[in-house]
């Protein structure tokens, strides 16, 4: 049992508001696929997936073990694995897992192991390529795929998808174009040879924002569930679904010349008051928060972060605050702090959510 007191409070209600955001810029035939890799961005994707499983088409993780947490909980949805590997292909099948086939490797090995079983008209999505280069069967394949999907009576094509690489950048509007239309060529032909049409994908949250033409079968939507789009005006049409909360474990007065926390990175110039508040940098808290680069909010008023992060714990200014030891801690309750964190820390909020520690309580209200 997790008695961790620091808590990932998870708004079903935002989440929901998300989701029907994106909705209304779809038609009505256009198929929703839910994002909830690494742990539902940072959250928890077994409880994201059940709130959402009658709300959406198909469900997507990046890799194998992530699909079978979520059939083990009890998903019953479609789920596209967009990174298996051959050795865990096995496992795919057993837990009824939709593999993503993106190289000749994976690709054999799947239709031999479809064959060797064998299997009836398994679901497989084929990725292809289009510019992002980092996974995915070039066009030039197409043939020799199509040649083996003729003779594979084991498996069929759930989708063909590939993936935009800088769909949130206007200025890149020439390059998502011309990857929109070499994934609409290559879907041709698999039309034209296949026999049968499979899904196509190709929009991530900010390609439905900016490409709405380009929704195809169905779309994928990630960041955009968790409350950020594509710039700061998208954004705010968006709720927050992550609130990280703690609670104060111990009041300080700090005397002139006293120093706080490792390497003595704190020293009051007068007297001060200090809140130690259980979260570190193995909770996912950015080291970079330090020193004053970060704060907290308690009882509505913000406190600075003062000296180093440590492992589980900070320690923050509460000269000025009226607060009393077991009072709540705010960490992050809205985007605009997430960004700030994100902007202090060197990154952007895909990676100050994901880095939330698996020790952090996570729960789901609605």
């Amino acid at each position: 049992m997790n008695n961790h007191v620091t808590v990932l409070e998870i708004d079903g209600d935002a989440l929901l508001h998300n989701l029907n955001y994106f909705k209304e810029k779809l038609q009505p035939e256009t198929k929703i696929l839910a994002v909830v890799k690494a742990f539902g961005y940072g959250s928890d994707a077994i409880q994201i997936a059940k709130f959402l499983e009658d709300k959406v088409s198909y469900f997507a993780v990046a890799f194998v073990h992530e699909g079978i947490a979520l059939r083990e909980a009890g998903i019953e949805s479609p789920i596209l694995v967009l990174h298996p590997h051959a050795q865990n292909l096995q496992s795919v099948v057993d837990y009824r897992l939709e593999p993503s086939l993106y190289n000749f490797k994976i690709f054999n090995a799947f239709l031999k192991l479809a064959d060797e079983i064998p299997l009836m008209n398994y679901p497989v999505h084929i990725k292809f390529n289009t510019g992002l280069n980092r996974l995915g069967f070039w066009h030039t394949g197409i043939p020799n795929i199509i040649a083996s999907l003729k003779e594979a009576t084991h498996v069929k094509v759930a989708s063909l998808f590939s993936h935009l690489a800088a769909s949130e950048d206007l200025e890149e509007q020439e390059f998502t174009i011309n990857q929109i239309n070499n994934f609409a060529y290559i879907a041709q032909q698999f039309y034209k040879h296949l026999g049968y049409e499979p899904m196509l994908h190709i929009l991530n949250t900010s390609g439905v924002i900016n490409y709405p033409k380009a929704q195809f079968d169905m779309v994928r939507i990630g960041i955009g569930l968790y409350g950020f789009g594509n710039d700061d005006k998208e954004t705010a049409q968006l709720k927050n679904t992550h609130n990280l909360k703690s609670l104060i474990s111990q009041i300080h007065i700090i005397e002139p010349g006293e120093t706080v926390g490792y390497n003595r990175a704190y020293t009051a110039k007068r007297q001060s008051k200090t809140a130690t508040i259980p979260i570190g940098h193995a909770d996912g808290l950015s080291r970079r928060l330090g020193n004053k680069k970060g704060y907290v909010l308690i009882n509505n008023q913000k406190a600075p972060i003062i000296g180093n992060v440590c492992m589980d714990m900070i320690m923050v200014d509460i000269t000025k605050i009226d607060c009393s030891e077991g009072d709540e801690v705010i960490i992050f309750n809205n985007q605009e702090m997430i960004q700030h964190i994100a902007d202090v820390s060197e990154t952007i909020p895909y990676e100050t959510l994901t880095a939330i520690s698996q020790r952090v309580n996570k729960t789901l209200k609605s």
